[in-house]
């Protein structure tokens, strides 16, 4: 074999080793791509599931204020109950203690 004819191999023996390492660098990037859309999708279903858990919470949320208002109210009537009360039994005192003071 004359020198060009073994440096021509040897070129050709480093094309076909970078052939192939190109290949499995190619494979390791479909692999590496196919892990990254598997983790975004991974993602992309964990943020759907916590926003679906923050309206069920905020909906739980809701119905508890509108309890409390509910509750709130009650105590309220109740309240002006009480203080009418009052006043007519300060009413009644008040008549009583007039009606006692003039008729003696």
């Amino acid at each position: 074999m004359s020198k060009q004819e073994k440096k021509l191999n040897q070129v050709e023996a480093r094309v076909s080793n970078l052939e192939t390492k190109f290949e499995a660098f190619m494979e390791e990037m479909r692999d590496f791509k196919t892990e990254m859309r598997d983790r975004d999708n991974q993602r992309a279903a964990d943020i759907r599931e916590l926003r679906q858990d923050m309206k069920t919470m905020q909906a739980q949320l809701d119905a508890k204020i509108d309890g409390i208002g509910k509750h709130v109210q009650n105590v309220t009537v109740a309240a002006m109950v009480g203080v009418g009360t009052s006043v007519i039994a300060v009413v009644v005192l008040v008549g009583t203690t007039v009606y006692a003071l003039l008729t003696r």
